[in-house]
């Protein structure tokens, strides 16, 4: 019998360069770790469950705390586990550093797998499937695969889909040989050392996923509390939803984005108060606004919502909104809201009172900083709880980094791993190297239904600095593939310099819309104009065909400006 031995391939997804004032981004990266054995378990069961690891640094992959006299025991530890932290403890583990990386248990994932991007997204998924939106086009605002449509089955999809991606950390934890411990951690006062506790251990799943803490059905044992040392630490721990203080949140009437995610409410609301028009509040407020039965309201005490974003995009997205039912009070402020039997009621600075089934809370977020005791190693958080950094992801700590979230914007899953790979790089003593590389524009997605993505400038933006533009439109009706999907709403808007043609900006919205920005994103790295959307080939019919068609849009609106210089290009003609 011949046996062949396999190897891995690692792939590096390497970040573009946009034509873009420059901004210092990070790198996408994978995401794993490997976890280790209690020092409290048996010899026997460490040599039982003992592997090869990948790297030979990482020659003991069941370090002890304080096993070392004078050595720490690991190089870098990660405080939590989201995109960040995974793509900085893979950068460090590739060096052949020893890594840790510590989380709460069942937070595996961080915020981003547990009740951040992963379960948003997915229940976003899980309404345009259950509702049949997509199809409507066809078969009529009546038609739908499920004549009911409940939390529980919506759910039952997000559950599915985090245990997978929780399921594929734990096998890459293993691949990059970092040790995964499950517990609290807080810094000690102590010069690069943090106290880790957990409230149980429970021995069978310990065993199985070679685990400190690691929670799961088996006998429990002792909590412990343990002293963990390392050269470098990275503290990326998320958000979490900030609260009114006036408000009085029960997870079932008056909500925040996690307590949908958890279970709580057992009944689609019939009457759903939004309250705050941001990014995490329009994307469900667009999702329940599609549910049968279900009508939304949403309140802002600003004039305009989704500001950052190009005014036409948002002001389409808005009426999209609405001729399915929902409603938009901007510009008002919620005085307060009080529980009312089964309802609950929201009065206005304006008058008016609003009663719902349930009111959603989405007005900012608080850095989760709270609890790890900072101030222990001389540093501030500002009032949202979010941590001040430099360049380089460091802060005034020199042997302390942050990352994701925790540092404020762009707080995206994307540029969160760029971040950690490239305070993993600065760590390691790679400045100056491909590390370091200023980045431009990175792409900015809305999930809302019909979905929203940028990447660039916006008319706003341009107009405001006096920069000489034109721009093209292609709407999806007039595609192929649009009308395939039932005439799809939608639209592809690319703004470019009206004398070098140069790309400055993509804004799209409909079906796709996160997925096809990425190819004005690579022109624009790439430092590509108008003429390499009109004379290269789209695969047809697709969505990203959009591309040659607003390309030919633009430059016919220049020729048609006077812009004669543009005939040698094919600039006036049609595709």
């Amino acid at each position: 019998m011949l046996m062949a031995a396999g190897s891995a391939v690692r792939r590096r997804l390497l970040p573009v360069v946009a034509g873009l004032p420059r901004v210092r981004l990070p790198i996408m990266s994978q995401q794993s770790c490997r976890a280790f054995a209690n020092d409290s378990a048996s010899k026997k069961d460490d040599e039982a469950t003992t592997k090869v690891p990948i790297h030979p640094a990482n020659a003991n992959p069941f370090p002890t705390a304080g096993a070392h006299a004078g050595k720490p025991d690991f190089d870098l530890i990660v405080i939590g586990s989201g995109p960040a932290a995974q793509a900085c403890a893979i950068s460090s583990s590739r060096r052949g550093k020893r890594v840790a990386v510590i989380d709460k248990p069942g937070m595996l994932g961080g915020v981003c797998v547990n009740t951040g991007t992963i379960p948003s997204k997915t229940f976003r998924e899980a309404v345009l499937h259950l509702t049949g939106y997509r199809h409507q086009g066809f078969y009529g605002k009546v038609y739908a695969p499920s004549d009911r449509i409940s939390m529980e089955g919506i759910l039952h999809r997000v559950s599915m889909v985090v245990k997978g991606e929780k399921d594929v950390m734990r096998n890459r934890f293993r691949q990059y040989g970092i040790t995964h411990i499950y517990g609290t951690a807080q810094f000690t006062g102590e010069e690069k050392s943090v106290q880790v506790t957990s409230a149980a251990l429970e021995i069978e799943d310990r065993k199985k996923e070679h685990a400190i803490g690691t929670p799961g059905a088996g006998l429990e044992v002792e909590p412990y509390s343990k002293p963990f040392t390392a050269e470098k630490m990275l503290v990326a721990v998320g958000t979490t939803p900030a609260r009114r203080p006036d408000f009085e949140f029960d997870g079932v009437h008056i909500i925040d984005s996690d307590d949908l995610l958890s279970g709580s409410i057992q009944k689609v609301p019939r009457e759903l108060i939004v309250v705050g028009a941001g990014v995490i509040g329009m994307e469900y407020a667009s999702m329940f606004n599609v549910i049968p039965g279900s009508r939304v309201t949403v309140i802002d005490g600003r004039p305009d919502i989704l500001t950052f974003a190009d005014k036409e995009i948002i002001q389409s997205l808005e009426y999209e909104m609405r001729q399915k039912g929902a409603r938009f009070l901007l510009g008002e402020e919620v005085l307060s809201a009080r529980i009312e039997g089964d309802h609950v009621v929201a009065d206005m600075a304006s008058g008016k009172v609003l009663r719902g089934d349930c009111l959603l809370y989405t007005v900012g977020r608080q850095g989760n900083t709270a609890g790890l005791c900072l101030e222990k190693t001389g540093l501030e958080v500002n009032k949202r709880g979010l941590l001040t950094i430099n360049d380089n992801y460091q802060t005034s700590v020199p042997w302390l980094y942050a990352a994701g979230d925790c540092i404020g914007f762009p707080a995206l899953a994307s540029t969160s791993s760029q971040q950690g790979r490239m305070a993993a790089h600065h760590m390691w003593g790679e400045e100056g190297e491909e590390a370091n590389k200023a980045f431009g524009g990175f792409p900015y997605g809305i999930y809302t239904i019909p979905e929203i993505s940028m990447v660039g400038y916006t008319e706003q933006q341009l107009t405001q600095q006096k920069i000489p533009y034109e721009m093209g439109v292609a709407r999806y009706d007039e595609l192929a593939k649009g009308q395939m999907m039932g005439g799809s709403n939608g639209m592809l808007k690319i703004l470019f310099h009206a004398e070098t043609l140069k790309i400055l900006g993509v804004h799209c919205m409909g079906e796709s819309a996160t997925e096809i920005v990425h190819v004005g994103q690579v022109a624009m790295d790439m430092n590509l104009d108008m003429h390499f959307l009109t004379e290269n080939v789209f695969n047809y019919p697709t969505f990203a065909e959009s591309y040659r068609v607003a390309a030919f849009n633009g430059l016919k609106r220049l020729a048609l400006a006077g812009y004669t210089d543009l005939s040698d290009h094919g600039a006036a003609s049609s595709p």
